[in-house]
């Protein structure tokens, strides 16, 4: 009977119980996903797998964000694929769009755009102890209704009923399933605590969901929040096509604003940058290499000078904190220069890689407040009394705390994403009927072994899980990385050396702890701030506290032992072979190593080894096979 188990097949033809088959899944068809598919037609040479992904169109983070403004604060030359590098960048930071035209060009040219079905949520994953398989329950999405967050979803269903949102469920099996869903996913909910929402007449949206339909012009907008996004659009608000009449915007408390990152470190005028490297990146591409290779080695010169517990860090924060306060006072009217000069280290909360949003606080239009926002009325919006910065207490400050009302007619929500619950909405039951979210809850927070794999969910590997971000470099990187850990993996499985792995509890247990007591030595734990990284109990699953040459050395050399590892047959005797060779060329080396030492011919020393060894090496072998055979 002919071997499917590496081949996507249905199960059981017309029986209740049939099913499809797919030797691997891919949950999430953002830049991770993308990356996975592309590398394993290209580096295993195997394209039966399928990537499946909610939203309407393939891209991820980039697909959904449609902003005024959105665009990588990254280069461009560093955010894109090792594997698949663009020399034709229109600018230097690529604006969404164009960021999805590269994504969308890769699948193209690795032939994965088949493999990609999108409309199709992932609700549930369950281990088959049995059969060894992920079975997996799918849910097809009326098309669009994938980009609506999960709240706006079962919103929709209450009102309209669940075939407004969901056609139909289909149940699946896997032998490996990998998690490429990312961390900007969640859009943060409307805060219960502020009251009135059903009062407001006006519009209220995510900066993650922009309404488009929304007209903007001659309208009061209040904006909560003032990280990335907010930095972005909020300078478009008041300009052509929106015209608002006024932008309201409600910070928390200040960001680190540093100015973006220009060419070659300034020395290269941005415009000559943008029309001559598309042409000289693509006749010598080895340019375009060497410029991404120096731009890796500046982030991560800037990790062990920013982020890490150090006293030259500290010292070297101290030195980019004043010159980055002078920066702003340079630019920003004077009213705003106390309640813009952050009061934590650099580095603690995501910086803000800012073009416009500094300029944009000239414009009389534009206010920038940090009085809550208390309450909502039909036609406005309450802020104060007090404020959340600087603090309250500090009676010589001068900020403003007097309770005053607004108009509004929109409100648009940047305040972030539920970035600690990780994999949400989709709930992962592993061995046991363990339940992964759950076993999270009991250790004390989000985790994974290498950021790629919990104890207990076998066959199960994550792509940009817990602490694996970065504050300083790009995430491009960090995935593909992960991608090429996860193949070292994916490979022995599907050539049939292995049909489990599963990492070993103490070890996944060693690891994070290992993770959490070193994050205490960097700026995210020392910097003094509250942010997304972490959660309420002080729990930091988001940021990895190693450089990413460390990352990436990890993730070349595997350690085999931390995995529980069951073998096929033809695996565990493969296994058996590679260990009696590196035993035998390890003790034909020290031998002769030491004979050399004592004076014997060293040409003739290794031919005589080469020849004794042979003989008992081989007997060694046979032994060890026959060993591993009487286990099986």
């Amino acid at each position: 009977m002919r071997d499917l188990s590496n081949t996507i097949h249905i199960v059981n033809g017309y029986e209740k119980d049939a099913y499809t088959y797919y030797p691997l899944i891919v949950v999430g068809a953002g830049e991770s996903g993308i990356a996975l598919g592309c590398r394993l037609k290209e580096k295993l040479g195997f394209d039966q797998f399928r990537i499946f992904d909610r939203q309407a169109g393939l891209g991820g983070t980039w697909w959904i964000n449609r902003y005024p403004g959105v665009a990588c604060d990254v280069p461009a030359v560093f955010y894109s694929f090792s594997f698949s590098p663009n020399h034709k960048w229109g600018s230097y930071h690529p604006p969404g769009p164009e960021i999805i035209k590269y994504l969308q060009g890769v699948c193209d040219k690795y032939q994965i755009v088949d493999k990609i079905q999108l409309n199709t949520e992932v609700s549930e994953l369950r281990w088959l102890e049995e059969e060894e398989l992920w079975e997996a329950t799918l849910v097809h999405m009326t098309p669009g209704t994938g980009d609506l967050s999960t709240k706006e979803r079962r919103q929709i269903m209450a009102e309209r009923g669940r075939e407004s949102v969901y056609i139909k469920e289909e149940i699946i099996r896997a032998k490996i399933v990998c998690s490429a869903a990312g961390g900007l996913v969640e859009p943060n909910a409307w805060p219960d605590a502020i009251p009135g929402r059903d009062q407001f007449e006006g519009a209220i949206f995510h900066s993650a969901r922009w309404d488009s339909s929304v007209d903007l012009q001659d309208k009061d907008v209040i904006v909560m929040g003032t990280g990335c996004s907010a930095a972005q659009f909020v300078p478009k608000l008041t300009k052509e096509p929106y015209n608002a009449k006024s932008v309201t915007q409600v910070m928390r408390s200040p960001p680190w604003v540093v100015p973006r990152p220009e060419p070659l470190l300034g020395y290269i005028p941005l415009r000559v940058w943008e029309k001559w490297t598309p042409i000289v990146f693509n006749k010598l591409p080895f340019l375009a290499r060497a410029y991404r290779t120096f731009i890796f080695c500046l982030a991560e010169l800037e990790f062990q000078l920013i982020f890490k517990g150090t006293d030259i860090a500290a010292k070297t924060r101290k030195k980019q904190e004043a010159a980055l306060v002078q920066h702003m006072k340079r630019i920003v009217p004077g009213e705003y220069h106390e309640i813009l000069t952050p009061d934590y280290g650099i580095g603690c909360k995501r910086r803000i890689f800012d073009v416009f949003w500094l300029q944009s606080l000239n414009d009389p239009k534009v206010d920038l407040t940090t009085q809550p926002l208390t309450s909502l009325q039909p036609k406005g919006v309450t802020l104060g009394p007090g404020r959340t910065y600087p603090n309250p207490e500090d009676t010589t400050s001068k900020a403003p705390t007097d309770e005053r009302h607004l108009p509004a007619d929109a409100i648009i929500l940047a305040n972030g994403f539920e970035i600690t619950t990780w994999l949400s909405p989709l709930k992962v039951q592993g061995k046991n009927g363990a339940i992964m979210q759950e076993v999270w809850d009991e250790r004390g927070g989000p985790q994974a072994y290498m950021g790629n794999a919990v104890d207990g969910f076998p066959n199960f590997f994550i792509i940009f899980g817990p602490n694996t971000a970065t504050g300083h470099t790009s995430v491009i990187l960090a995935s593909e990385n992960m991608v090429e850990y996860s193949l070292k993996f994916i490979k022995k499985i599907l050539n049939k050396d292995v049909k489990t792995f599963d990492v070993k509890k103490e070890k996944e247990i060693a690891w994070t702890q290992m993770i959490q007591e070193k994050l205490k030595d960097t700026v995210w734990h020392k910097g003094g701030c509250r942010s997304w990284y972490k959660t309420a109990n002080g729990w930091n699953a988001t940021a990895y506290p190693f450089s990413q040459i460390d990352y990436s050395i990890r993730c070349m050399f595997p350690k085999w032992g931390d995995w529980n590892i069951q073998y096929t047959t033809k695996g565990l005797i493969k296994h058996r072979i590679s260990q009696a060779l590196k035993v035998t060329a390890l003790a034909a080396s020290i031998i002769g190593a030491w004979r050399i030492r004592n004076g014997s011919s060293g040409l003739m020393t290794l031919l005589n080894l080469g020849r004794q060894y042979s003989k008992s090496g081989l007997l060694s072998l046979l032994m060890s096979v026959q060993r591993g055979v009487s286990k099986l």
